[in-house]
């Protein structure tokens, strides 16, 4: 419980201090105290502070640089992916840092575009079959450090689980319905004594029609390692996805592993996310 007490004893500190704003994905702070952040339901520890679930994101956030991230436009990175032994992608990724718009350019020539509104398939007589499923899983797994307080989630601080014989703080994502398509996912996240995001046990319901049952008995979980930082800004360089149980935490199963390479920020060109020629829509349900 040691990193509880840091973080209960951080929640303090913050809610002693001065109300400020932080312009998301700026840095500049105002004296705007009309609008606070979320608090505790009676008031806040420290009348007004942040809760212990925020001060649980906002560290995380800060070990891996929101700020700096969002600060550029785009960013691309090269990821080869096993499961069970066998390739299921190896291509390059690009995408908006706010992960608005995606762009998936695989090996076989074969290319998934997310405009932010609809997904297509060039060429359009390429296979489709889990195009959905790569188009936002694994942008998603990538971006997970800078999507903690995206709209709908809720959070809700757990006990410590180990992670390879060392204590991990973890808290629980979950939510709130008609959260973007697949709400009944949920999220346990650790994070190490540096507020690094270690690894993350996930269910995916997307397709379950409401029957979350199957999701529910088999979770997983991606192991981020072999961190390096680009531009200051630190990224796994290697994911491992094992099973996950509420009772064990982490299996020894290694269900399969990504392998993430040249990681490059770069300026948003519209053109990569322009629908191409000879395309075709994807239906994303």
């Amino acid at each position: 419980m040691k990193q509880v007490l840091i973080l209960f004893l951080a929640a303090i500190i913050i809610g002693c201090s001065p109300n400020k704003k932080t312009e998301k994905g700026t840095g500049t702070e105002t004296s705007d105290t009309s609008k606070k952040m979320p608090v505790e339901p009676d008031g806040g520890i420290g009348d007004g502070g942040l809760s212990i679930e925020n001060v649980f994101i906002k560290s995380i956030e800060k070990a891996h640089k929101k700020t700096e991230f969002l600060k550029h436009k785009a960013i691309s990175f090269n990821i080869n992916i096993l499961f069970g032994g066998k390739e299921h992608l190896d291509g390059k990724i690009t995408m908006l840092t706010n992960a608005s718009k995606i762009r998936i350019d695989k090996k076989d020539e074969s290319k998934l575009i997310y405009n932010g509104e609809k997904v297509f398939l060039c060429p359009k007589e390429a296979n489709d079959g889990g195009a959905r499923f790569d188009m936002f899983t694994w942008t998603y797994f990538f971006g997970l450090p800078y999507k903690l307080d995206d709209p709908g989630t809720k959070w809700e601080l757990k006990n410590p689980r180990p992670l390879e014989g060392i204590e991990h703080q973890t808290a629980r994502l979950t939510f709130e319905k008609d959260t973007g398509d697949s709400p009944d996912d949920w999220y346990v996240v650790y994070s190490n004594n540096e507020n690094v995001l270690k690894a993350a046990a996930y269910i995916v319901t997307f397709g379950s029609d409401g029957d979350t049952s199957k999701a529910e008995a088999d979770p997983h979980a991606i192991h981020y390692k072999d961190f390096k930082t680009v531009d200051g800004i630190p990224f796994a360089t290697t994911w491992k996805f094992y099973g996950w149980t509420e009772e064990k935490g982490m299996t020894d199963k290694l269900l399969g592993e990504a392998i993430i390479t040249d990681i490059t920020f770069l300026d948003a060109e519209a053109s990569l996310f322009e629908t191409p020629e000879n395309s075709k829509e994807i239906t994303l349900n």
